[in-house]
């Protein structure tokens, strides 16, 4: 990610409009940046392995249900913060230590939360350069080191991205592995991608991954998703890459059998062959076909990409419609710096809970190149009734000089109303609390929201690949549980769903087998969560803020 001819691209910006902020009439949730004052001091450090990369993994290491962080820190250690936040007030976490050792904790670039051995604890798989980690959860904030234990070999790539599913009646995750260029390779780093891996447990009734698959060819990937894109029920798995460095690729998509070995999908089969500075992944069924529709960062413009109506469940064939949907996001929207943008974690979540779903895109050059913007604050584009994106960062209180990278849309403080943390290369981390919508008195909480947890059961407990359907009134939202994508970036917690104005809500749920649940009718403004084969949703009540 060097230098590239920019004319055509810099044309392009200069004859689209950068949409005014000022005529959305919508709720603009105000974003408070406090991590300082909430405790938090870290950024992301290093040298050129460390321009990419620069996550944090959002989950509950601790069972209270409350948001903890760990960020990924480059050359400096990895931290962890647990959540010390009171119900609906300012944010506050503090640092806790890891049982590891000084080595494990630097080098490391992102993480992604999973229950790999379906007990009562969140694990955590850590990205590194260099050997990547399992570390499994053992309740109050602790972990230890389980690569040996599981058999997960963590190699010696350069790793940047990591994604999970559970195969047919497998007890255990597979897991797939992205890796960037292969260092040591002759010429590296130009053509020299390191291969992915795709790491399948064997079925031996104890977690063992000691014979992964190499995903040949690779093409220095940045991002990975398993994805149910054509409602087969089986997930493909999708990779972004970074064109910088291949040498004759392009964006992949992967056909993964159960049990059978991993194919590309082809020209011949529909794929179009896309070259992007792929950078993060986001999905969401936007027009709620039952087809996810998928944000693509890159540097210059995002891409939104849609089943283009040539394609069919067997012929993924895709169409841009980024400039229709105003979601290009490809110079800063503030500022005078009209060079184009570097875009890097996605991610898609109702910030003013007006059922609608939003895009956040972390924004930031990626070490003083000359040809890209300076000035590039992170995007806030707000989905609208015409079923397009306005762009909203400046009045959201996100026009900040910070060069950004991985990060979550995660509520912090169990209010409703979703908060921002995103990495930051150099500078510290930006941690902001979404206040609601200003006004001439203060700020008001905007529309009525639910979160839902899913228990699965024995296995694949977190209910990773099940889908969930809200129903309120006429408006039907829909999100699917996944570990993947964004930018090093991983979640795990409750689904977050804006409700407008309405105070009931219907939910079903497919699970990961493809069986839907009966409908559960729950109150808004809760926490509710359903397990399989249960009768009623229950509600879980965070502590008032007086009690804590």
């Amino acid at each position: 990610m060097k230098r590239f001819h920019i004319s055509l691209l810099m044309s392009v910006a200069l004859a689209t409009p950068s949409f005014a902020q000022s005529d959305f009439p919508f709720d603009i949730p105000t974003l408070k940046e406090e991590a300082k004052a909430a405790g938090i001091t870290h950024a992301y450090q290093g040298p050129w392995e460390y321009f990419v990369g620069g996550g944090v993994a959002s989950f509950d290491c601790n069972g209270d249900r409350m948001p903890d962080l760990f960020f990924a820190g480059g050359t400096e250690p990895a931290k962890l913060y647990v959540n010390k936040s009171k119900t609906g007030g300012n944010l506050k976490f503090e640092q806790t230590g890891l049982d590891l050792k000084e080595k494990d904790l630097k080098k490391v670039l992102g993480a992604y939360p999973i229950n790999m051995n379906n007990d009562a604890h969140m694990d955590l798989v850590v990205l590194r350069l260099g050997e990547n980690l399992v570390l499994k959860g053992k309740g109050n904030c602790a972990f230890d080191r389980a690569n040996k234990e599981f058999a997960f070999d963590g190699g010696r790539a350069w790793t940047t991205s990591m994604a999970a599913t559970w195969e047919g009646q497998s007890p255990y995750p597979t897991i797939a592995i992205g890796n960037y260029v292969d260092r040591t390779a002759p010429g590296s780093p130009w053509g020299t991608c390191e291969n992915n891996k795709l790491m399948r447990p064997l079925n031996e009734g104890v977690l063992n991954y000691s014979e992964p698959l190499e995903l040949q060819p690779s093409y220095c990937a940045l991002s990975i998703l398993f994805t149910d894109w054509n409602k087969s029920g089986v997930p493909s798995l999708r990779v972004t890459n970074d064109r910088q460095y291949y040498r004759g690729g392009h964006e992949q998509l992967w056909r993964i059998p159960e049990n059978g070995a991993p194919r590309q999908f082809t020209r011949s089969q529909g794929w179009q062959n896309l070259n992007i500075w792929g950078m993060g992944i986001a999905e969401a069924d936007l027009d709620q076909d039952g087809l996810p529709e998928y944000a693509l960062t890159s540097m210059g413009d995002t891409k939104l990409q849609t089943l283009d109506a040539e394609g069919d469940e067997d012929r993924p064939t895709y169409r841009d419609t980024a400039v229709e949907k105003r979601a290009t996001a490809h110079r800063p929207y503030t500022g005078t710096d009209l060079k184009p943008s570097t875009g890097w974690h996605s991610q898609f979540a109702d910030l003013n809970n007006d059922t609608r779903l939003d895009l956040f895109i972390a924004k930031g050059n990626v070490e003083a190149m000359p040809d890209f913007a300076a000035f590039d604050p992170d995007n806030l584009l707000m989905g609208t009734l015409d079923k397009k994106f306005h762009e909203v960062g400046a009045e959201a209180g996100l026009d900040r000089n910070t060069p950004g990278r991985g990060g979550a849309v995660v509520d912090l403080n169990a209010d409703g109303m979703l908060d921002l943390v995103v990495v930051n290369r150099k500078t510290n981390i930006s941690l902001f609390r979404n206040q609601g919508s200003k006004t001439d008195w203060g700020h008001r909480p905007m529309g009525n929201w639910v979160g839902i947890e899913l228990q699965n059961g024995k296995t694949n407990v977190s209910a990773i690949g099940a889908k969930i359907s809200v129903k309120t009134g006429n408006v039907n939202q829909s999100r699917t549980v996944q570990i993947g994508g964004g930018h090093a970036s991983g979640q795990a917690g409750f689904i977050h769903f804006g409700l407008g104005v309405a105070e009931r809500a219907k939910i079903r749920v497919q699970w990961p087998n493809g069986d839907w649940s009966h409908e559960y009718r729950v109150f808004a403004n809760n926490f509710v969560q359903i397990e399989r084969g249960k009768a009623e949703a229950l509600y879980w009540y965070p502590k008032p803020a007086a009690q804590q």
